[in-house]
């Protein structure tokens, strides 16, 4: 959250949440900003896989080391307080390694298989049904029914996804099955990493929490990837494409995207963060060759307006 404002009262300070426009305005440019690059992101992923031949696991691999390393050279260079005192508390490991393994490895693994089997605007819009999971979890705590807005929700992001995967015909599956398994995969692994990591970053802050849980990801799939021996043949192109699912893809728009949350809101950046899925659906029209059906992009719809009721 933002540092609490201060109102006087009889000459003495007291606090308040509100969030003044300059707040809102600049915390809706930065989570637009991370949306969209999560969704070129998909785009570029795709372009990696379809024209250099990279293995999924590889760019996971490749791209959680990195990152990772950028958020902790980020987290020692403007919380060195904080860098140093995660180090030592060691009984936070056990939360952190379930966090890399479920929040960052299976997030990123199951979302490039699911573009590699589909494509990235098919893959981007079943992630976001991850807030259906994140509802169940929010009412099990809470003990109570959904809403009538978030029964809505539910019943538009089922038949949108039913729609997505029979192509409007429900005798048949016109989607891969294993790309809509590995899409369900990653929404419910999504849904985790607004769950579990929540009092790792309230501890050692966003840098830290994020670079140790990337880079411990990077590091489980090091010895079955072996990314030295099975890098594909990148051109100056396709380095830099590689560079940009790197910088400006996953550390970029993770840290757009939280620095725009903390700004507005979580409600607010939620509903900013539908331009991932827009961003690599067109993204993925005009470069990756990817082609839809009306019925898919009614099923696009019908999930996009469940991210608007679901609260």
């Amino acid at each position: 959250m933002c540092e609490p404002k201060t109102a006087a009262t009889n000459g003495q300070p007291t606090p308040t949440l509100e969030r003044t426009p300059h707040d809102i305005f600049v915390g809706a440019g930065l989570a637009l900003a991370g949306g969209v690059f999560w969704g070129v992101n998909a785009t570029v992923s795709k372009l990696l896989m379809n024209d250099y031949h990279a293995d999924p696991l590889w760019i996971a691999c490749v791209r959680e080391l990195l990152a990772g390393v950028i958020f902790l050279v980020c987290a020692g260079i403007f919380t060195p307080d904080k860098f140093i005192n995660s180090l030592k508390d060691y009984r936070s490991y056990p939360r952190l390694l379930l966090c890399a393994f479920f929040c960052v490895l299976m997030v990123q693994v199951s979302y490039l298989k699911a573009i590699d089997w589909t494509n990235s605007g098919t893959a981007t819009v079943l992630q976001t049904l991850n807030l259906l999971v994140v509802l169940v979890f929010v009412c099990i705590m809470g003990k109570r029914l959904p809403g009538k807005r978030e029964s809505i929700g539910v019943v538009l992001a089922f038949v949108g996804t039913v729609l997505i995967a029979a192509g409007g015909d429900l005798s048949q599956l016109s989607l891969p099955l294993p790309g809509l398994l590995w899409g369900l995969t990653d929404a419910v692994c999504t849904s985790l990493l607004a769950i579990l990591p929540i009092a790792l970053m309230a501890k050692w802050g966003n840098f830290m929490a994020n670079g140790v849980m990337f880079v411990l990801s990077g590091l489980m799939l090091l010895p079955f990837v072996r990314p030295w021996a099975t890098a594909p043949a990148l051109d100056w192109f396709g380095i830099g494409l590689m560079a940009f699912t790197v910088v400006f893809g996953t550390f970029g728009a993770y840290w757009l995207f939280l620095g725009g949350t903390q700004r507005c809101g979580a409600m607010r950046a939620t509903m900013l963060g539908t331009s991932e899925p827009v961003t690599a659906t067109i993204t993925g029209v005009l470069f990756a060759g990817a082609v839809f059906t009306p019925t898919d992009l009614v099923g696009f719809a019908m999930i996009t307006i469940m991210v608007f009721l679901v609260r």
